[in-house]
């Protein structure tokens, strides 16, 4: 049996210096939180469909409190997450909860009995018993027992904490705001900006216009957050917990191996029970996804040019991509706004295989630029010369609002027109690569070799370009953002989800 307690509802003059934690109505809470599991379990007992079931539930009476809202609770306090402040503070509340969770065993213990299979020599040696219960603790459980062998236990709690609007279990917030469309409204597609409703709640509070950047910098996100202090705050919570605890750790598709290689290790070394760890980009079921059609093209049709380093296609052909890649990024100024291009390369030939353009929070013509940004992924894939796209994007007309803030601000990126700049920024990626990822012409052409000698029949596969070529690579479809993993499913901050 499991529930959890909203800890952003325990914090006194929320949003002021004078912000703290009410210890006295939090251990309360935690108190009737255990009767009540104990209620819900004793309730559910007999509906367990195998008598194996029903007989461990009997014999262990293994329940779960959590927590959620942790992120917002911090928000509230002025701390940010995963800070030394934030680490002291869960560290504390979590030592109160295992304690009043202990104490509220204990006296139903004095009421009904301790569990079966209760061995208190077992329970009083333990180290973590010795950690974390306190002389009055001690004194309570040493007279009457135990109730139940599991008290505490965190998961994810993405359904509920979305239904009440707060941050789940001990995540951080993934995003201060999100971009919802509607069709319904106003008869025709119109875009929203929905803060998160703590970021919310604060902008009401203080009469601040809908502008994310005038948050404090305590409003962290998930991907600003380094992963060791996700690793730093749920070691804290797991010295206070007996069971396990969910947490995930999101990490950009770029992140290399070693670093994934460093945070389990660190992990390890913290005392975790167990962490996830998602990487945009992967996916549980595979690399590569083949079209199972009757139009996909037989593998022994594509061949390879050593001389240009790149597949020989067949018209109407699109290459699925792998997912390790290399990317540079380049932030660019318009008329508009700002916008950054992301650029991938194969870090064996230096070749651009795909390019994302997300859009900045100032502006510019966000339709035009995802399909350029689509077309010049597609061209790529169909094995069209970067050199063409450069030129195409340089040979396009100056436009009024570029020259126009050209002239005024002079912060313009180089060229006259947003794919002006974006054939100056590939130009520049491009030449980029190729000194990061080669070394002289002998080079290149083994890596060319080398590259396809390598790859498996599977690899070289042949897909159409559709939605799930993004999510395949732990990408939005609709932004070209890196996805989540929460609650089981796959989302963006703009509003997608896999599981709609």
């Amino acid at each position: 049996m499991l529930g959890s307690i909203n800890l952003s509802e325990f914090v006194k003059h929320p949003f002021t210096d004078d912000a703290s934690f009410n210890y006295e109505s939090f251990d309360s809470c935690v108190w009737k939180s255990i009767i009540a599991l104990n209620d819900v379990l004793d309730e559910g007992m007999p509906l367990h469909p195998l008598k194996q079931q029903r007989e461990t539930v009997k014999e262990w009476r293994q329940i779960g409190l959590g927590i959620m809202g942790l992120a917002d609770m911090l928000i509230k306090m002025g701390i940010t997450y995963g800070g030394s402040m934030s680490l002291s503070i869960c560290d504390s509340i979590g030592y109160h909860m295992i304690n009043a969770a202990l104490q509220s065993s204990a006296m139903l213990a004095h009421d009904f009995g301790t569990y079966p299979a209760y061995d208190e020599d077992s329970i009083v040696k333990s180290n973590f018993y010795k950690y974390n219960a306190n002389n009055k603790t001690k004194t309570m459980v040493e007279k009457y027992g135990l109730r139940n062998s599991q008290l505490l236990t965190i998961p994810p709690c993405g359904s509920i904490a979305t239904m009440i609007g707060v941050s789940g279990g001990i995540e951080p917030i993934f995003a201060n705001y999100y971009t919802r469309k509607t069709e319904s409204l106003n008869n025709e597609e119109k875009y929203y900006k929905i803060f998160t409703p703590i970021a919310w709640e604060y902008l009401q509070r203080n009469n601040l216009d809908e502008d994310e950047t005038k948050l404090p910098s305590y409003f962290i996100t998930s991907e600003e957050i380094n992963y060791r202090d996700r690793v730093d705050m749920q070691s804290t919570w797991q010295y206070h917990i007996d069971a396990s605890i969910s947490s995930t750790v999101n990490l950009p598709n770029e992140t290399p191996l070693k670093d994934v290689e460093d945070l389990y290790l660190y992990a390890w070394e913290k005392g975790l029970k167990g962490i996830t760890i998602y990487r945009a980009g992967c996916k549980r079921e595979g690399i590569l996804v083949a079209d199972d059609t009757k139009d996909k093209t037989d593998i022994n049709d594509i061949s390879t040019d050593t001389n240009t380093k790149s597949l020989k296609l067949k018209r109407g052909d699109i290459l699925n991509v792998y997912d390790d890649l290399v990317g540079e990024k380049r932030k660019l100024i318009s008329g508009c706004g700002s916008f950054h291009l992301e650029t991938y390369f194969d870090e064996l030939t230096a070749e651009p295989m795909e390019t994302f353009i997300n859009i900045g929070s100032s502006g510019s013509c966000e339709r035009n630029l995802q399909l350029i940004s689509r077309l010049m992924s597609l061209c790529l894939r169909a094995g069209v010369p970067i050199e063409c796209i450069i030129d195409q994007c340089k040979s396009i007309k100056p436009c009024p609002a570029y020259v126009s803030r050209s002239i005024k601000k002079g912060d313009t990126s180089k060229g006259g027109s947003c794919p002006n700049a974006i054939g100056f920024a590939l130009e520049e990626l491009c030449e980029k690569a190729k000194d990061l990822y080669l070394t002289d012409d002998s080079d290149e052409e083994y890596y060319a070799i080398q590259t396809m000698d390598n790859k498996t029949d599977l690899d070289k596969k042949i897909i159409e370009h559709d939605d799930q070529y993004y999510v395949d690579k732990g990408l939005c479809p609709n932004c070209h953002t890196p996805l989540k993993h929460e609650g089981g499913c796959m989302i963006c901050e703009c509003g997608w989800s896999k599981c709609d």
